[in-house]
């Protein structure tokens, strides 16, 4: 059990089933596309994953968000809530959710990326080289599995990097005032007026059609990958501490692959995995390369 653990050790474990939870969303959004529309799968996650989120804040009593949170809270939701996972939706009826797990493996860096820029800070030559031995390394894998030309849905995969980076960074500065779960449950639950709508929309005319293999895949990621992910995923932050916990992440790309073959019937062969593999160390040596603190602001 967690409480036989130190807490640094609780952290990393509570991190990984983070991860795990996460791994797992490329191959379900795979799958519940197959009989969903992508926009439906978007919105009705949210739909799911903010009716939970209301009850816990209510429950809770949990104050409402002020001031410049609300800014913040309205740029987190709109990459992570409808960026994010429309994007990969979308992909996911173009390209294999393994392809999916290789490109969004880079997303790390492109993280710390748009965290050292809204910070103003300065990361190192060696951030940078690594930034770019993994964009090529992206760019080879697209171009071999595209039989030399680049697919839809990879610059979708793109567009689902972008937003993610954004998203995550905007939600990280609200949690130096917010708990993270409190910060994702505001975003959800805040956004039901339009999730709700757009998920009514874009619904099946005939659920009952809808294998129950593909309900299951939606409801994993509305229930999971929306929302309860993120409880394990920041109390193992706070836990364990980021830096420490953070390299967790690393396991994502893997997790994705072998539930790909598992469950999706992908053939992932030795070549995706070398890709893999060479993604994941340029991550690992760009996370740990030295970034610049920003310089104190003058005082007004």
């Amino acid at each position: 059990m967690l409480s036989s653990l130190s807490r640094e050790s609780s952290g990393m474990a509570l991190g990984l089933i983070g991860v795990v939870i996460f791994g797992v969303t490329l191959p379900m959004t795979r799958l519940a596309v197959v009989s969903l529309d992508p926009w439906f799968v978007t919105s009705g996650r949210a739909v799911l994953a903010g009716l939970i989120a209301a009850v816990v804040l209510f429950v809770l009593r949990r104050p409402w968000p002020r001031g410049g949170e609300w800014r913040l809270l309205f740029w987190g939701a709109l990459f992570t809530l409808f960026g994010f996972p429309g994007f990969t939706g979308f992909a996911m009826k173009l390209v294999p959710a393994s392809h999916g797990g290789v490109v969004l493996g880079i997303l790390p860096l492109v993280v710390a990326l748009f965290g050292a820029i809204t910070s103003h800070e300065k990361p190192s030559f060696a951030f940078w080289a690594s930034a770019l031995v993994g964009a090529v390394l992206v760019v080879g894998f697209s171009l071999r599995d595209g039989g030399g030309t680049f697919n839809l849905g990879d610059f979708l995969l793109v567009g689902s990097i972008v937003s993610a980076a954004a998203g995550y960074t905007a939600f990280a500065k609200l949690t130096r005032t917010r708990p993270g779960w409190e910060v994702i449950s505001w975003a959800v639950a805040l956004a039901l007026p339009i999730t709700i709508p757009l998920a009514m929309l874009t619904a099946p005319a005939s659920p009952e059609t809808v294998p129950l293999g593909h309900w299951g895949a939606f409801l994993y990621l509305g229930v999971m990958s929306q929302y309860v992910g993120f409880f394990f995923w920041n109390a193992g932050l706070a836990m364990g501490g980021q830096a420490r916990v953070s390299q967790t992440q690393l396991f994502q790309t893997f997790v994705t692959l072998v539930v790909a073959s598992a469950m999706n019937g992908e053939n992932v062969d030795w070549v995706v995995w070398a890709f893999a593999v060479a993604v994941v160390a340029v991550v690992l040596v760009g996370r740990r390369a030295r970034i610049g603190k920003a310089e104190k602001p003058a005082s007004s």
